[in-house]
């Protein structure tokens, strides 16, 4: 059975990229590429749901930037 993920990637201050998985709390990787974050973010949503197997994933509802004064 597939299953699709919807997916956050960022890219922090040393330039990795990071993606997570809203919908599988700490479900997340970092790769130096896309190619390769593609794989790992692969890897660790199969290891994610390998453990969460009975229970229902969040519903991804969306994305919003929050501006704030610092």
């Amino acid at each position: 059975m597939k299953r699709n993920f919807n997916i956050i990637i960022e890219r922090d201050s040393e330039g990795w990229l990071v993606a997570s998985v809203p919908s599988l709390p700490g479900c997340h990787t970092q790769a130096k590429t896309f190619d390769q974050l593609n794989d790992r973010i692969q890897e660790a949503i199969g290891l994610c749901i390998e453990d969460e197997e009975d229970s229902e994933p969040f519903e991804f509802v969306g994305v919003q930037q929050v501006a704030v004064e610092v």
